[in-house]
C-alpha cells in the first residue's frame, strides 16, 4: 500500500485543514484504501465554498448631504455599504441619517443596518455589543439634586469598580454565564461583576433634563456591555473567522461571520441575549440606586439598546447604531424609543412605523461628520476652556476624570437640526416628546492623567 500524505487529500479535493496529520495517520495506521478510505474520509468533507455576491445586496439610502463636508462623509458610507453587502449571508441593509464610517472600506457604518439570513456576524455588532440607553422618570424632583446623587453613584472611565465599591450581582445573571460555554469562565464573570454599575468611556453619558410635555425630570443614561460584551466579541470573532476560511474565504475578515445553525450560532445566540440582559441590568443599577439616594420612586422607565443583533424567523438584523422601531425586535418593550443628539440637544422620544427602507429602523444619534482627530484640529487657536465655555452655556456639564473631552461637544457631531430633518424626510420615526437639556455627565479625557502620563511627565 502507498503512503499518504497531505498532498494525497489535498489532490482528492479536501481543505488543509488542523485534522489532517490525525486523518493522514489513520489512513496509514489501518491500511484504508479505496471506498474504505473514502468512507472514513466523508466526516472530513468541507462544505462547498461561498462566493462573494456579484453585485450588491439591495440598501436603503436614508440620508443626503447638506454640504461638502457632508458629501465627503456619505459618499464614504456608501462606497463601504456597496463594499459590504457583497457579502453572501446578506439579503437587505439600510443607512441612517447620522451614518457614519468607521472602519475600512466594506466595514459596516455606525448608522447602518445589515440583514443576513441563518448568520450572525459579530464584526456588526461591534465590541460595544448591547449598547443601549435607559431612561427614568423622577417626576417633579430638582434636576441638579437628580445629577448630583446620580454623579455619586455612576462611575467613568477604565475598568470596573473595586470591591468595595461593587453593585451586588444577581444570583440568576451569574446561573446565565455559567450556564453558557462562552461566557462561564472567571475572566469574564469578574469582568461582568466589576463592570456592574460603570458607563466607561467615549460618547457614553449620564443625562438630565425636563420632559418638554410634563416638565418632569428625566434621567436618562448610554453605555454598552463593557467588559463582558467586548470579551464575547472576541471570541466570537475568533469564531467566525474559522468559518470564514472554511466557507468563503474572499468575505473581508471584519464580515465573517457564525452560521445560526451549528451549535457555535445557537451558544453564541444565547451569549447574546445574556450580555443583553446584563446591560439591561447595569443600566438598572444605576438609575436605581439614584432613586434611592434621593428616596423617592420612579413615575416611569423604558430603554432600547441601539448596537445589536435582532432576530425575525431566519433573518438577523445587525443594527450598528440604529434604534429599532419595530415592536418585534424588543421582546421587553415598555415604552417608545430613546434618541440621543448631543449634550445640548434634546433627547428625542420616538415611534414609528416599519417601512422597507427603514426595515424597522431608526437612527440612534447625530453621528460624525469628521473624526475626533480632525475635530481637534478645527478648534485650534482656541483653549479647551474657551471651546467648553462656548458650547455648555446655560448647561450643568460635568467630565467624570474632571478633564474635558472637546471631541464630545456639540460640535463634534452632524447638525441635529439636519438630523431630524431627514427623519421626517426618510420616515424614520415620529418624535412625541423631547427631553430638554439640564445637565449630563461623560468620562471626559481621562487619559490626560493616566498614570503612564504622569510618569512621563515626571521623566521630562
Amino acid at each position: 500500500m502507498k503512503m499518504i500524505t497531505g498532498k494525497t487529500l489535498i489532490e482528492l479535493g479536501f481543505r488543509s485543514g488542523k485534522w489532517f496529520p490525525e486523518a493522514i495517520d489513520h489512513i496509514n495506521t489501518n491500511q484504508l484504501e479505496g471506498e474504505a478510505m473514502h468512507t472514513y474520509l466523508e466526516q472530513f468533507q468541507s462544505p462547498p465554498i461561498v462566493d462573494l455576491h456579484s453585485e450588491a445586496a439591495p440598501f436603503a439610502i436614508n440620508i443626503k448631504a447638506e454640504n461638502e463636508l457632508e458629501e465627503t462623509n456619505v459618499n464614504s458610507v456608501v462606497e463601504s455599504m456597496n463594499t459590504l453587502m457583497k457579502t453572501p449571508t446578506l439579503v437587505n441593509g439600510a443607512i441612517m441619517p447620522d451614518a457614519c464610517p468607521t472602519g475600512p472600506n466594506g466595514t459596516i457604518p455606525v448608522g447602518g443596518v445589515a440583514v443576513a439570513k441563518n448568520a450572525i456576524h459579530p464584526g456588526m455588532h461591534s465590541a460595544d455589543i448591547c449598547c443601549s440607553v435607559m431612561l427614568t422618570d423622577f417626576g417633579k424632583m430638582d434636576p441638579k439634586k437628580v445629577l448630583d446623587a446620580a454623579h455619586q453613584n455612576t462611575h467613568f472611565g477604565p475598568g470596573g469598580r473595586d470591591r468595595n465599591t461593587q453593585y451586588r450581582f444577581p444570583d440568576e445573571l451569574l446561573k446565565d454565564f455559567e450556564g453558557n460555554y462562552m461566557l462561564n469562565n472567571e475572566k469574564m464573570i469578574q469582568a461582568a461583576r466589576s463592570h456592574l454599575g460603570t458607563q466607561g468611556d467615549g460618547n457614553h453619558f449620564l443625562f438630565i433634563g425636563t420632559s418638554r410635555k410634563t416638565g418632569n425630570t428625566i434621567m436618562i443614561t448610554h453605555h454598552g456591555s463593557r467588559g463582558p460584551g467586548a470579551n464575547l466579541y472576541t471570541k466570537g470573532m475568533k469564531i467566525a473567522e474559522r468559518f470564514r476560511k472554511e466557507l468563503s474565504p474572499e468575505t473581508l475578515k471584519q464580515n465573517a461571520w457564525i452560521p445560526f445553525d451549528t451549535e457555535e450560532g445557537q451558544q453564541y445566540w444565547e451569549a447574546l441575549q445574556i450580555i443583553r440582559k446584563w446591560t439591561k441590568t447595569n443600566h438598572e443599577v444605576l438609575h436605581n440606586a439614584t432613586l434611592q439616594a434621593l428616596n423617592i420612586d420612579g413615575c416611569d422607565r423604558y430603554w432600547n439598546e441601539h448596537n445589536f443583533v435582532f432576530k425575525d424567523e431566519d433573518l438577523f438584523y445587525h443594527a450598528k447604531g440604529a434604534t429599532p422601531l419595530d415592536p418585534k425586535f424588543m421582546p421587553d418593550i415598555t415604552g417608545p424609543r430613546l434618541i440621543p443628539l448631543n449634550m445640548s440637544e434634546p433627547v428625542l422620544i420616538v415611534n414609528g412605523e416599519t417601512t422597507t427602507t427603514n426595515l424597522g429602523f431608526a437612527p440612534h444619534g447625530a453621528g460624525r461628520n469628521v473624526s475626533r482627530t480632525q475635530h481637534r484640529r478645527s478648534k485650534e487657536g482656541k483653549t479647551v476652556n474657551e471651546v467648553f465655555a462656548e458650547e455648555t452655556q446655560g448647561l450643568d456639564v460635568r467630565f467624570f476624570s474632571k478633564e474635558i473631552d472637546v471631541t464630545e461637544l456639540p460640535s463634534a457631531y452632524k447638525n441635529a437640526e439636519t438630523v431630524r430633518d431627514q427623519m421626517d424626510e426618510f420616515g424614520l420615526g415620529n418624535v412625541i416628546d423631547e427631553v430638554l437639556p439640564y445637565g449630563c455627565i461623560m468620562a471626559g479625557d481621562w487619559q490626560k492623567n493616566a498614570p503612564w502620563k504622569k510618569r512621563k511627565r515626571r521623566r521630562k
